[in-house]
């Protein structure tokens, strides 16, 4: 089969290859998927660059963990129905070194989930890690039926599902966004107010559009960028749900944050407990079923573009970008 591998860290144009890989074959409670699409993702391009040392330490890399395709080969002990399904697939190269940017790949049946009639592929591969992200971020924050939330990065694909589920849920949402390109984006995706944190004052105009009080809740994607706004953000009680951070140590100032009692609550979607993994891939599941989601614009390269897909969303994508297999 074919696949795009990497060998060391480093930068795309220079690491990334395209080779010929046997294909793999499934084991005992596997599924084959032949893949249509895979996702690529943030955290993918940090490993791959070594920003990350999740992914890179093995003797050869296949990178992205998620996809979606068809399965086409079952292990021993697997449901003879699951042969010829749509799916999509989470973790595909999350603690293994072989991942989704190839022309097949096998993983646990549990980790190829599937596709509701209706929803194209290219769907399937862009909801893996931000959608299931996004979902538990708005979980996390509780009941928010008449709060205020803020989604920071709301044009970005875990933003977006995030505004729109925060929105379902009953939220007022002020996204946070860096341009009006992307503050369009967030409008779509259901944003009630935005916020440019490049031009305006974050926590004045928060205020502002509170009555005073600050947000309930943020769901944030960099901790390490926005920590010490957090008291100035939120309000007396106020929740910071955190998905992912631009550096690897996060400094908040204690008298502020203790004085208003704000939590800090970290969660890496990879790792979710069994009982939460079960409750996300069923909402999610629930979700498409209903058609309720507008799906973030995707961007899709040959897997012979791989590297010039990891440059643009290390430039800000603005979409989802997928491979075509």
């Amino acid at each position: 089969m074919r696949a795009a591998i990497y060998k060391t860290a480093g930068p795309a144009a220079e690491v990334l290859k395209v080779e010929e890989l046997p294909t793999p074959q499934p084991g005992p409670g596997e599924v084959r998927v032949k893949l249509a699409f895979s996702g690529a993702n943030p955290s993918d391009v940090k490993s791959r660059s070594g920003a990350s040392n999740r992914g890179w330490n093995f003797p050869v890399t296949v990178p992205h963990s998620d996809g979606a395709g068809v399965i086409d080969a079952l292990g021993a002990g697997v449901d003879a129905s699951l042969a010829g399904r749509r799916v999509w697939v989470y973790n595909g190269q999350w603690e293994r070194a072989f991942g989704t940017a190839a022309e097949y790949i096998a993983v646990p049946a549990a980790q190829a989930v599937p596709l509701p009639d209706g929803v194209s592929l290219e769907a399937g591969a862009s909801v893996g890690i931000p959608l299931m992200t996004a979902f538990h971020a708005v979980a996390a924050c509780g009941s928010l039926i008449g709060r205020t939330v803020i989604v920071a990065g709301a044009a970005g694909s875990v933003g977006h599902y995030a505004t729109q589920l925060a929105k379902i849920a009953g939220a007022r949402v002020i996204a946070l966004i860096s341009s009006a390109a992307k503050a369009a984006i967030a409008r779509e995706a259901g944003a009630h107010e935005t916020v440019n944190y490049r031009e305006e004052d974050v926590a004045a105009r928060i205020k502002a559009l509170t009555g005073g009080r600050g947000a309930s809740c943020i769901i944030d994607l960099d901790a390490a960028g926005n920590g010490k706004h957090y008291a100035s953000w939120l309000e007396f009680g106020g929740k910071a749900v955190i998905y992912g951070s631009n550096a690897k140590d996060v400094s908040v100032p204690f008298g502020p944050m203790i004085t208003n009692f704000i939590a800090m609550y970290f969660f890496i979607v990879y790792r979710l407990p069994a009982q939460q993994m079960r409750e996300t891939i069923t909402g999610v599941t629930q979700l498409l079923e209903a058609g309720l989601l507008a799906h973030p614009e995707p961007a899709i390269y040959a897997l012979e573009d791989i590297a010039a897909a990891h440059q643009r969303i290390e430039a800000g994508a603005n979409a989802k970008v997928l491979i075509r297999l």
